[in-house]
């Protein structure tokens, strides 16, 4: 690594920390492999660097290079975080790599409004859980399901998804947060069959558990395969995977609870 004879422009260093930071960002936030690549080469690209980028599961190598100097390069390995869903994040992170290309924003500026990105504050969590407990209701309603369905499948998301903040809060491993929060609301869901609550039980049940599927790891784990990081693309599958046999054990420990594994 050689360093930069410039002392107005920012080292190899400095530019590689702050894109293996972004890029770290985009894998925890939900971005695919491939979109990934294609925004931290852009800003790499601005400064006059190519990069070589692994993404996987839990961390992130990058290789970058200088253009015009092939022997002034740094490899760099950062950890990633779990994966925490936020697509605001990667839609400003996205635009952010633009606005380097497009308005020829400095080094300063770029980590500046990076910092603004990440930090801004998140939507409140009881908004999301009654708007979670919504959406779900409205998959029961969709369904055919009826009145007391749909109030059932609102409660035990209500209680499902609380539960399921409150230990993601103290940390503790995701299948068990998910096999948890699977049982408890598929529970709750239940007792329309125990006390013969409306005629379309089996709906309340079935919907009881669908707020917990890993639609964006699948959504990107078949994206990584068809774009031909094979690895990422299976190491997804194979967690998200993980999550739905968690699901599906939630939800049977419930309905052997409940006298009803012969449904």
């Amino acid at each position: 690594m050689k360093e930069n004879i410039n002392p107005n422009e920012p080292n190899i260093q400095e530019i590689a920390d702050l894109l293996t930071d972004i890029a770290a960002e985009l894998m925890t936030a939900g971005a695919h492999t491939m979109r990934i690549i294609q925004n931290i080469s852009r800003m790499a690209g601005k400064f006059g660097y190519f990069i070589e980028l692994s993404v996987f599961q839990q961390s992130i190598m990058m290789t970058i290079t200088h253009k015009e100097d092939s022997s002034n390069r740094i490899t760099l390995i950062k950890k990633a975080r779990s994966l925490v869903l936020n697509f605001t994040i990667v839609s400003d992170l996205s635009a952010l790599s633009w606005d380097t290309f497009d308005k020829d924003l400095t080094f300063d500026e770029i980590k500046i409004r990076y910092h603004e990105v990440v930090t801004q504050k998140r939507m409140s969590r009881w908004l999301v859980l009654i708007l979670v407990g919504c959406a779900n209701a409205a998959f029961c309603a969709l369904f055919k399901g009826d009145l007391y369905a749909i109030g059932l499948v609102f409660g035990a998301t209500i209680v499902g998804f609380y539960l399921r903040q409150e230990m993601i809060k103290k940390h503790i491993n995701h299948l068990i947060v998910f096999t948890t929060s699977a049982f408890v609301a598929s529970l709750i869901a239940g007792l329309g069959y125990v006390f013969h609550l409306g005629s379309t039980p089996e709906v309340a049940l079935a919907s009881s558990v669908l707020y917990l599927i890993p639609g964006v790891p699948l959504i990107n784990s078949i994206l990584d395969i068809i774009e031909g990081h094979v690895l990422t693309g299976i190491a997804r599958l194979v967690n998200a995977t993980s999550l739905i046999v968690c699901i599906a054990i939630g939800l049977f420990s419930s309905m052997l609870i409940l006298g009803l594994e012969k449904l």
